[in-house]
């Protein structure tokens, strides 16, 4: 067949359309909303390219109104695991053997897909099965979704030209071989662009994936998948399994052909993975790759001279968009007793204006949080905020389940520095405040860095440069984001990759090339043209 280095399509972000009263678009996902809102859900595994349905059936329900039956989907057990894990090793020799260009095709065509004819739909699912509004599911669902796919193309063959220097009669190559035995996807329900790149990114180098997905997201999942057979993934490329946790683990971390983890979520869930894999070290064929993106404390710290109406804006934005319910959300602010006043009336300002309810109401800033044991845990930490000598309720502190898993925005003031939320990842809609003097800045960040062992994202603001470096120097280690005078959420592929450290991860950054290259193995080649006839060097032959 005909051969060449292709040149890509231009490679940019995807523009992010606004879904204003009057537009097109906002009609048109209205319209879908409705549509999906009718229900009648009935989801298969996919496994090998073929619908798994077992009738153990489990419901789905939207988080903003939980006595609606969308439908269901079919539970698995061990049994399926093995078979998806059957599945991507037969599948694995046709697949890394794919020219690169034809495995791109797949992922540009499956981005060009929800970009267009899909775009309402992913949007639709990811609002009512997440409970996201429009704008954080377009920011989301289609955005950061496509911009994956297309970024990880474009690094791919970044990665690809990467090649050694040759000498004279040399010719070295650098082979990028996908790993050997497949990958775990492990994948989050709050976005659905990091559950369709999970087993994405591995795959589009060559690999084969079982993938998990939240048993909260099963709906969005399943229409990436959808996605990315119709764009022409081979049968048992990604295998999707709806089971248990444990299950999985028993069955993936135990066979000798797993050769990688790929995990969005908990911190306690992630360190457990990684002892039972250490523990198991002994039957893999090769060292797994462990890549993961894990809790949070993501923190705001202002300084005396920053803009108090700033800072406000920030705390509203990066702490109650999406209810909370960020990797990057922000969670505890420092702010000097001579802004509080004014950043606390300015929130108080904005958060009476703020709308909570249902997704279908595009006026709602905020929704209902996942599920039923996620308000419960928040609702609790409100009512012992109440209580305790050590914090206040200094706006909202209100909840109400009774149709939907409404926690309404709260800003907790904790007396205490290291009050439990200032230190613990909640994953809600609340925001603690400590409140500090202005000439203990330096102190203050002492407490900021040493209180957890996260260190995802972090902001700071201030109005002062030589603040404002110090700040920065001081602060390296407490975030693999770090943002200043702006709020800690809202990393853009290509342009903020996203990661952290410490606790929250490993720090491979989703959607670039560091995250790409977890998934290959390189070969160096040394091809001579000319070998040698002769053992002897001129330093041996005589004068």
């Amino acid at each position: 067949m005909p051969t060449g280095f292709y040149k890509l399509p231009e490679i940019k972000n995807e523009p992010v359309k606004s879904y204003a009263p009057g537009s097109p678009e906002r009609k048109a996902l209205k319209l879908k909303i409705n549509e999906l809102n009718n229900g009648g859900l009935d989801i298969p595994m996919i496994i090998g390219g073929k619908e798994i349905r077992t009738n153990i059936l489990n419901d789905i329900r939207p988080p903003h109104n939980h006595q609606h039956l969308l439908g269901h989907y079919h539970q698995g057990d061990k049994s399926h695991v093995q078979m998806a894990i059957d599945a991507a090793l037969k599948a694995k020799p046709a697949w890394e053997n794919m020219s690169w260009e034809s495995r791109a095709a797949i992922f540009l065509k499956a981005a060009d897909l929800i970009a267009g004819p899909y775009r309402y739909e992913f949007n639709a699912a990811t609002m009512i099965s997440q409970s996201k509004n429009a704008y954080q599911s377009e920011i989301d669902a289609v955005c950061e979704l496509v911009d994956f796919y297309r970024f990880n193309v474009k690094n791919m063959c970044g990665i690809y030209g990467m090649q050694p220097n040759s000498s004279p009669g040399i010719w070295n190559r650098t082979v990028w071989r996908p790993l050997e035995g497949f990958i775990f996807a492990l994948t989050p329900f709050n976005f659905t662009s990091i559950a369709g790149n999970l087993p994405g990114a591995p795959a589009l180098m060559g690999n084969t994936v079982v993938w998990k997905p939240s048993k909260t997201a099963v709906y969005s999942a399943s229409l990436v998948m959808k996605v990315l057979k119709e764009a022409g993934l081979p049968d048992g490329v990604i295998n999707l399994v709806y089971c248990s946790g444990p299950d999985a683990a028993d069955v993936i971390f135990n066979d000798r052909h797993f050769a990688g983890l790929h995990f969005t979520g908990s911190t306690a869930v992630f360190n457990g993975m990684w002892k039972t894999i250490a523990a198991n070290i002994d039957k893999y064929r090769s060292y797994p790759r462990i890549v993961g993106e894990t809790g949070g404390k993501d923190y705001v710290i202002a300084d005396s001279t920053a803009d108090a109406k700033q800072v406000a804006t920030a705390l509203v934005r990066g702490s109650f968009e999406y209810q909370g319910q960020k990797c990057s959300a922000a969670s505890r602010a420092f702010i000097p007793s001579n802004l509080w006043g004014e950043v606390k009336r300015y929130m108080e300002s904005d958060l009476k204006s703020i709308k909570t309810g249902v997704v279908e109401d595009f006026s709602n800033f905020v929704n209902a949080v996942i599920d039923g044991a996620s308000f419960d845990k928040l609702s609790k930490v409100i009512d012992d905020a109440k209580t305790s000598p050590d914090a206040e309720i200094a706006i909202g502190g209100t909840y109400d389940k009774s149709k939907g898993y409404f926690i309404h925005p709260t800003v907790i003031r904790a007396k205490t520095s290291d009050y439990i939320t200032m230190k613990e990842e909640l994953f809600g809609p609340i925001l603690s405040v400590y409140v500090y003097e202005p000439e203990k800045l330096d102190e203050t960040m002492d407490i900021l860095d040493n209180s957890t062992d996260y260190a995802l994202t972090g902001a700071i603001f201030s109005s002062d440069r030589a603040t404002i470096e110090r700040m920065t120097k001081r602060l390296t280690h407490t975030a693999g984001n770090f943002y200043i005078n702006d709020k800690p959420t809202g990393a853009v592929v290509d342009q903020q990759p996203f990661g952290g450290g410490r606790g929250s991860g490993t720090n491979d950054k989703a959607g670039s090339v560091f995250n790409l290259l977890r998934w290959i193995s390189p070969q160096c080649i040394k091809e001579t043209f000319v070998p040698a006839a002769n053992y002897m060097y001129p330093n041996f032959e005589e004068e």
